[in-house]
């Protein structure tokens, strides 16, 4: 060993001798045993090595795919908040149509009255009367007195007025009163507002049939608003033992509660019948 370290040459001769017999004999077969004996620990470094490498290439696709993902996901929500949006949008302009196009159908049924369109812009139910405030006023042709309704019915009159803005007295405030009749069998009374906020029409003559679902409207009579005006439909009816008269609850055809819009009736102007009381008191004062 010692003289093969000194003498390159002679290392290099037997080096190569060597490596020629190993092919020589690995070509012949003679070795195979000792080759697979050798390759059982090669092949499983080489596996393991191997499962490893699919691990960390398969880790970083992964963390690509994730990041895509929460890319994608973030687009998704993004797209889905403007698309809600759009459709909230959407949702106010067909509601808003829908609602217009009830008042527009009203007044084309009423074609020999003028109407104001109105939007609601506040609502007052902190005291006794019960309101609301329009942004049309004195410079719109609004005046005291005024018809307010909707495609659904009587809404109230007109209580308060500026250059820009009114205020209404609801029918379902305590102070309301209007003259009205029931359409089928045209019986009068008159529907007050209460303080809970419903209707009820009184002075109903005794023997008059009142029925469930019977459509009340204005009579006209007092002329603070024009007849054949929609109040609302028959509940329910009652009679006390003792009484003049007799009662029915009705109940609006109009929520009150989510009030948009207004039609104002200009053309109608209420008739003023305090100065006819004033000369009856002056006659019998004489």
């Amino acid at each position: 060993m010692r003289r093969l370290r000194s003498n390159p040459l002679l290392f290099l001769i037997v080096s190569l001798f060597t490596c020629f017999g190993l092919m020589f004999f690995s070509q012949s077969g003679i070795l195979s045993p000792l080759e697979d004996l050798a390759s059982i620990p090669l092949n499983v470094m080489s596996s393991f090595f191997n499962r490893i490498a699919l691990s960390v290439s398969g880790g970083v696709t992964d963390l690509t795919d994730l990041q895509n993902l929460r890319q994608r996901n973030a687009e998704l929500e993004e797209a889905l908040a403007q698309f809600q949006s759009e459709l909230v949008e959407l949702r106010e302009i067909a509601s808003d149509y829908n609602r217009l196009a009830e008042l527009l159908d009203y007044t084309t049924s009423r074609a020999n009255q003028e109407f104001v369109t109105a939007d609601v812009i506040s609502v007052d139910e902190s005291n006794l009367l019960r309101t609301i405030t329009i942004n049309r006023g004195a410079r719109d042709g609004i005046a005291l007195g005024m018809p307010v309704v909707t495609g659904q019915g009587l809404v109230g009159r007109i209580l308060n007025v500026s250059a820009n803005a009114s205020r209404v007295l609801l029918i379902t405030s305590r102070d309301s009163a209007v003259s009205a009749r029931l359409q089928s069998t045209r019986v009068e009374g008159s529907v007050q507002g209460q303080t809970a906020g419903n209707l009820r029409m009184t002075m109903i003559p005794l023997g008059q049939p009142l029925t469930v679902g019977d459509l009340v409207i204005t009579s006209g009579l007092g002329g603070n608003f024009p007849p054949d005006v929609i109040i609302g439909i028959v509940t329910s009816a009652r009679q006390f033992e003792f009484e003049l008269f007799q009662e029915a609850e009705i109940s609006s055809l109009i929520n009150f509660d989510t009030l948009e819009f207004v039609l104002v009736m200009t053309s109608f102007e209420p008739v003023d019948l305090s100065i006819f009381e004033q000369e009856t008191d002056e006659t019998s004062g004489n």
